[in-house]
């Protein structure tokens, strides 16, 4: 049996830690986002929920040309409810919910039709370490989208913000408040969740 020095115990013991607080993160996210989607249902909505497998901070430079914006992958077999919902409505009104542990950033983005009466909630989470050229381009535009895709990368919807300080902390002062991080740029098709870890996420958040 190999040997294991001190570094790598604690660099195990920092990826056990890191895994409970996505866990945790995670979990508590998509409780909120499920409670206030039943809330806006007892209120007459029509309310639509779904978790990201995975979400990724897209600079304008790593995407489609000119695309930039928070872009989250939902799994295949929801696409036909998501579009649906998203054809529902136009939702210019929308708010963020999040909350940060260990640099990791959970959120629900609210997205709501008052004419219509429909609501999409949809849950994600993010690396503060990976968000430092969206949040730099997203101040600088003054405006951010939220794109929603599947893993193919066939685009579902997307909707505009005008208040990207919304999604991130400390977004004014961003790379002073976190200091100089790796920033690399941030690749959708390239992230490593297969469409079976997707699912089970995804299984996960209806649980």
């Amino acid at each position: 049996m190999p040997e294991h020095g001190d570094d790598q115990q604690e660099y195990a013991d920092r990826l056990a830690q890191d895994a409970d607080v996505l866990k945790n993160g995670w979990t508590a996210t998509i409780d909120e986002m499920k409670a206030m989607a039943a809330e806006y249902e007892e209120q007459g909505w029509n309310a639509y929920y779904v978790a990201a497998g995975h979400t990724a901070t897209e600079p304008p430079d790593a995407g489609p040309k000119g695309r930039f914006g928070l872009v989250h992958v939902i799994p295949g077999n929801y696409a036909d409810d998501f579009v649906a919902a998203f054809e529902a409505g136009e939702f210019p009104t929308y708010d963020v919910f999040r909350n940060e542990m260990d640099g990791h950033v959970f959120f629900v983005t609210k997205l709501l039709d008052e004419p219509s009466k429909n609501a999409i909630f949809i849950a994600g989470q993010y690396e503060l370490w990976n968000a430092g050229n969206l949040v730099s381009h997203a101040m600088d535009e003054g405006e951010i989208y939220t794109h929603v895709q599947k893993l193919d990368g066939t685009v579902l919807g997307s909707f505009k913000h005008d208040d990207p300080a919304k999604f991130f902390p400390h977004a004014a002062d961003f790379k002073q408040h976190y200091g100089a991080m790796g920033d690399p740029q941030s690749d959708v098709s390239g992230k490593a969740y297969s469409a079976e870890e997707v699912e089970a996420m995804q299984e996960q958040s209806e649980e």
